[in-house]
């Protein structure tokens, strides 16, 4: 069969090779003096008229003896700056030193005859003034923590690669060495994407806080930091004192929810975060019987655990001061712990409130909802009924009642104060407060709270400065600690009554600084308040009433306070990061 004509012709047609731009340059056979001054303005090619243009040569002696067919072909698009550098002595820099003792060592290992040497080029000129180049960077870096030694023999084409065109100083560039092609990588980055003005400022200040401090000291400042160091307790990494937080404003943004790996199917009962600040683990305890345990990033809030306890309604879950186990009580007369470290559950002992119960007379608590451990996590406080509060040995890990305190009616509350030696304080239900002396078994004082009538719980803060009472008509009466536990001193003065909530207060938590008071009722949705402790006065900020809290069941802070966990009656505890904390 006869092929088509046409076809053989445009197959034999021969087919042009594609010039890279700016390759034909130097071709002056065809071009007038207008449109070689047009290639000098735009490309750089040297202008000179049509009678002398081909008469003008850049040579090299060094290129001439090796290559002389492409004499002035390599150099002629270059800049002064390009071909000529000032040689100030300094040797070369660390990181041109890297590269080759990494060769030299390796063929010292091997025991090769050959050692390859890098020989100076132009590639080496161009790295000497990358300071130059590039000012942003500073003089004296810090070496490498490793260099591969084949970046060296590295040989990239840019002009191959349409990605990698826009690299090229001229249209002529094609192959340049591996630490050219690096450096120019970063400076297209550093094109693309400048150094922020914060980045600069902070960079500024820390090296005039080295020059400040090296002007000081002189060279004596390093050799005082060891001393320094051995002469202090500290820890080497312990953290500056906290900030005051303004009054007027609350800088707090919300994250991801924290249990949103694992939402509950009921009421959040109880969340509590780890007591250790190096163990960012937050539990929470549902109507489910279930307690769960996370690990709060931030971002993820990744789950860890969950644990299922069929036999006992959690309604208050707290961790061990020493954070250790955890330990579960609600409305029956036994509890579970839960050891972190071997992943084991324990239930109390049977027998633990000896035979009082089972004889039906009533005298111990058939409850333990009302639960709290002292400072040192030696001693187990419980709320029984009848007045009646169960000392239970911790310590000794046998459980057992070590002793009984005595009110005249039920004890709605406990807390142990950091202002004394340790005394335990009980509120009931008409509203007095006792405190008792665990030493002597007995109570030591007795005072009537402000308003005297619906108090429901109290609480402390960590540092010992305040005193908080909630009632059922929503207000909270703040007392200073050590006016509460003073023997010599009559009824305590209250230093302001917050009547921000008009429902039962059922939650009160101070943050670990004592500066944020978090106050809530679960009776009416979105009744919550942030005071400002020093000034005892709420937020205006926050919360909103855009903001979704629902009906808050229970509320803590992280152990720098740089998290709040809320929960809720719908399953969810929400995450919100104090930002006055997390930037410290």
């Amino acid at each position: 069969m006869v092929k088509n004509p046409r076809k053989r012709q445009k197959t034999g047609k021969p087919q042009h090779k594609t010039i890279p731009l700016g390759a034909d340059l130097r071709n002056d056979t065809s071009k007038d003096d207008e449109e070689r001054r047009l290639e000098n303005l735009l490309f750089g090619v040297p202008y000179a008229p049509e009678k002398a243009g081909k008469e003008i040569l850049v040579v090299s002696d060094e290129e001439a003896e090796d290559e002389p067919h492409e004499v002035g072909r390599e150099f002629e698009n270059l800049l002064d700056s390009d071909l000529f550098f000032v040689d100030n002595n300094t040797g070369l820099s660390e990181l041109d030193q890297a590269p080759q003792d990494d060769v030299q060592s390796d063929a010292d290992d091997d025991e090769e005859p050959v050692i390859p040497e890098v020989p100076e080029s132009d590639e080496d000129e161009e790295i000497s003034i990358i300071p130059q180049e590039i000012p942003q960077q500073p003089q004296k870096t810090k070496a490498p923590a490793w260099t591969d030694p084949d970046d060296v023999n590295v040989q990239v084409s840019l002009a191959s690669n349409n990605r990698l065109r826009k690299l090229r100083d001229a249209p002529s560039d094609d192959t340049v060495g591996g630490r050219e092609y690096e450096r120019r990588l970063r400076r297209q980055f550093e094109h693309i994407n400048p150094t922020p003005d914060w980045a600069s400022i902070a960079r500024k200040k820390r090296e005039r806080g080295k020059r400040r401090r090296s002007s000081v000291s002189g060279s004596e400042s390093g050799e005082d930091v060891v001393p320094e160091l051995l002469a202090s307790t500290a820890g080497i990494l312990a953290t500056a004192k906290s900030r005051a937080i303004p009054p007027s404003t609350l800088f707090i943004e919300r994250l991801r929810d924290a249990n949103q790996a694992a939402p509950a199917d009921g009421e959040i009962k109880t969340v509590a975060f780890h007591p250790s600040p190096h163990i960012p683990v937050l539990l929470t305890a549902s109507a489910d019987r279930r307690l769960r345990l996370f690990h709060i990033d931030g971002l993820t809030n990744p789950h860890a655990q969950t644990l299922h306890v069929p036999s006992l309604p959690i309604t208050n879950a707290v961790f061990h001061p020493s954070g250790t186990s955890i330990l579960m009580t609600g409305p029956r007369p036994f509890y579970y712990t839960y050891d972190l470290q071997s992943g084991a559950s324990h239930r109390s002992p049977r027998g633990l409130w000896g035979t009082t119960f089972s004889s039906g007379r009533g005298d111990q608590g058939a409850s333990m909802e009302i639960s709290s451990f002292n400072p040192t996590g030696d001693i187990l406080a419980v709320a029984g009924r009848r007045g009646q509060v169960h000392l239970v040995d911790w310590r000794s890990g046998a459980a057992q009642v070590v002793g009984e305190l005595k009110a005249n009616t039920n004890v709605k509350s406990l807390w142990w104060s950091k202002a004394g030696a340790g005394e335990l304080l009980g509120l009931t239900e008409d509203s007095q407060v006792y405190v008792w002396n665990i030493g002597q078994r007995k109570c030591v004082k007795r005072w009537q709270d402000e308003g005297g009538f619906g108090s429901r719980l109290f609480g402390g803060d960590s540092q010992g400065k305040y005193l908080t009472v909630g009632s059922n008509t929503g207000l909270v009466n703040v007392y200073n600690a050590e006016s509460t536990i003073d023997l010599e001193g009559g009824k305590p003065k209250t230093l302001k009554t917050i009547g921000n909530l008009t429902t039962s207060i059922s939650t009160l938590r101070f943050n670990h600084d004592s500066q944020l008071l978090a106050i809530a009722s679960n009776d009416k949705k979105d009744q919550m308040r942030m005071v400002h402790c020093p000034s005892l006065t709420a937020f205006g900020n926050w919360p909103t009433s855009s903001t979704p809290l629902g009906h808050v069941t229970s509320v803590d802070f992280s152990r720098e306070s740089e998290y709040l966990a809320i929960g809720n009656t719908r399953g969810r505890v929400l995450l919100y990061q104090l930002r006055h904390f997390s930037q410290q």
